[in-house]
C-alpha cells in the first residue's frame, strides 16, 4: 500500500474541493482525510493502491469546477491514514 500526503494552493476553500476530492478518492478506493489548513490550503492524505494516488493526484491539479488550483505539492506519507475519507 502507498501513501502520500499534498498541499493544493489557490482558491481551494469554500468551493467544496474536500467534498469533491473524497468523492473522487472514495470511487479511486483510496482513504484518508482533507483538511483546510489555516493558510488557506488544502491537506489531501491519502493510502491505497499506487497508481490510483497517481490519478487523484492528476484530478487534484483541475479540482471541482469552482476552484481555481495554483498548485499541488507532493511529500511522502509514512503515517497512518484515517480509514474511510475524513473530510475536515
Amino acid at each position: 500500500m502507498a501513501a502520500a500526503r499534498f498541499l493544493v494552493s489557490g482558491k481551494v476553500q469554500g468551493v467544496f474541493y474536500r467534498v469533491h476530492t473524497r468523492e473522487r478518492a472514495q470511487a479511486l478506493g483510496l482513504h484518508g482525510h482533507a483538511l483546510n489548513l489555516d493558510d488557506g490550503r488544502v491537506e489531501v492524505v491519502v493510502a491505497g493502491a499506487g497508481e490510483a494516488i497517481d490519478r487523484l493526484e492528476a484530478w487534484l491539479h483541475e479540482g471541482p469546477p469552482a476552484a481555481r488550483v495554483a498548485g499541488v505539492e507532493r511529500h511522502g506519507w509514512d503515517g497512518a491514514a484515517e480509514p474511510g475519507f475524513v473530510v475536515g
